[in-house]
């Protein structure tokens, strides 16, 4: 099969999240280093002729971002048109085909909605070096509440979010009828670094 087609959806969405950065309390908002974090979509598929279909691995840079120590809080935006494809098992053709699909009007519409933004609403600790972070992602022109799970120290930090498409107006893509077709659930995963402090 094609990879035209193909699964995924994502989007990024991804960008979706890191929050908890608070190493030390400043009292002033710090960037977070867009060179040193990665952000990674995981896209699954189902169906009867799944082993025929692809999962995707998706790159999300961080176009920039915010938080605030003293006063836990992120913003953080991602721009879908600079989203990259990372599969390994797919040629370097099938992997523009996957992400033209994926930034496309069935997936993400990038032209029209380029940019996923994430803004935290609330953080609670739930011990030493980890936090449940609530927040509102704009992605496809919706906006809707997510929770991120975060541990780290030391300016590193690392999470997880769970997204469906559906629930941003995205329907996942699927091929032969629905013998291969991409699952609604998406997985993110985030490292994030928070940039140096100036003097």
């Amino acid at each position: 099969m094609r990879a035209r087609g193909r699964c995924f959806a994502m989007w990024s969405a991804a960008a979706v999240l890191p929050a908890a950065l608070w190493a030390a309390d400043t009292g002033v908002a710090r960037e977070i280093d867009g060179q040193k974090s990665v952000i990674t979509v995981r896209v699954f598929k189902s169906g009867l002729f799944s082993a025929f279909g692809h999962e995707h691995e998706i790159n999300a840079p961080i176009e920039h971002g915010t938080f605030n120590e003293s006063q836990p809080s992120v913003e953080l935006a991602v721009d879908a048109r600079k989203m990259r494809v990372m599969d390994k098992d797919v040629s370097e053709k099938d992997r523009a085909e996957i992400r033209e699909t994926m930034l496309g009007p069935k997936v993400l519409d990038s032209g029209q909605f380029p940019e996923i933004r994430f803004h935290s609403t609330a953080v609670e600790s739930k011990r030493e070096g980890r936090w449940i972070v609530r927040g509102d992602l704009r992605l496809h022109g919706q906006t809707h509440p997510i929770k991120l799970e975060i541990q780290g120290e030391n300016g590193h930090y690392r999470g997880t979010a769970e997204l469906k498409q559906r629930d941003f107006g995205i329907e996942p893509v699927s091929l032969g009828g629905g013998t291969v077709k991409v699952k609604d659930g998406l997985q993110v995963e985030f490292e994030i670094v928070a940039e140096p402090q100036r003097n």
